[in-house]
């Protein structure tokens, strides 16, 4: 099977300098959302800070982020990076590269946004990836975020979760357009990784070498620099045939 050569299990992967913006409730960060169909890993390689995190069976976590700590999430975990000491720094790794480029992400917005599909687009999509007017885009974002994360976070804390089942719902509506794209992407990247393997263990176990002849090396630095992620800066990598960069989301 000849694949685009992703990543390891093709996964994704980008730097990122968390925000320092101060948000409403005092405290310096990122968009706060959750993906439907991907695990996401935080490997802290500077500064300090946490990640808030809201499930129904955990409830409300604020794990510490420090170098050398590596945290990660499964679909459906509300999570909000705060940059700590202003200098926090972050190499995510991403299951299913492709899907989150390709919009596999929800942000917390407050109900009314997340029931009109028109205005939830409107409010989550940046006029570009850079510069002054979407720099300014993406703060507004964040905050609409952080402003139906609290909803969330207070009625956890006061144990309720109706409310963090309905936001799952919503955004499991909101995206449903977006599953056959999605799982194109799936089919070509991580599920062809997969049956590489299986492939490769087949004919290992005939003794068979061929594909150790084929062997390579891949290299690349980051594809774009700086761009305005949901936690923050972003470092991206582009895999051809694996990745695309964000289209401002």
């Amino acid at each position: 099977m000849d694949l685009p050569h992703p990543l390891p299990g093709a996964v994704g992967l980008s730097h990122i300098s968390a925000y320092d913006w101060p948000c409403a409730d005092g405290v310096r960060g990122g968009s706060p959302h959750m993906h439907l169909a991907c695990t996401e890993a935080y490997v802290v390689t500077a500064g300090e800070g946490s990640v808030q995190t809201l499930s129904p069976d955990q409830g409300y976590v604020e794990t510490p982020l420090r170098p050398g700590v590596v945290a990660w999430f499964t679909p459906g975990t509300v999570h909000r990076m705060v940059n700590g000491d202003g200098s926090l720094r972050v190499t995510v790794v991403m299951q299913n590269s492709g899907l989150p480029e390709a919009g596999d992400a929800v942000f917390t917005f407050p109900p009314e946004l997340l029931a009109d599909a028109g205005a939830y687009a409107e409010a989550a999509t940046l006029p570009g990836s850079q510069g002054p007017a979407a720099e300014a885009a993406a703060r507004r974002r964040r905050d609409l975020a952080v402003e139906g994360y609290l909803l969330l976070r207070t009625a956890l804390r006061d144990g309720d979760a109706e409310p963090l089942r309905a936001f799952h719902q919503a955004a499991a509506r909101l995206l449903a357009p977006k599953v056959a794209a999605w799982r194109e992407r799936w089919r070509v990247g991580a599920l062809a990784a997969a049956e590489a393997t299986g492939a490769q263990l087949d004919a290992l176990e005939r003794g068979d070498a061929t594909h150790l002849g084929r062997a390579t090396l891949h290299a690349t630095g980051p594809t774009r620099q700086a761009g305005l992620g949901m936690c923050g800066r972003r470092q991206e990598y582009e895999v051809p045939g694996a990745t695309l960069p964000y289209g401002g989301e």
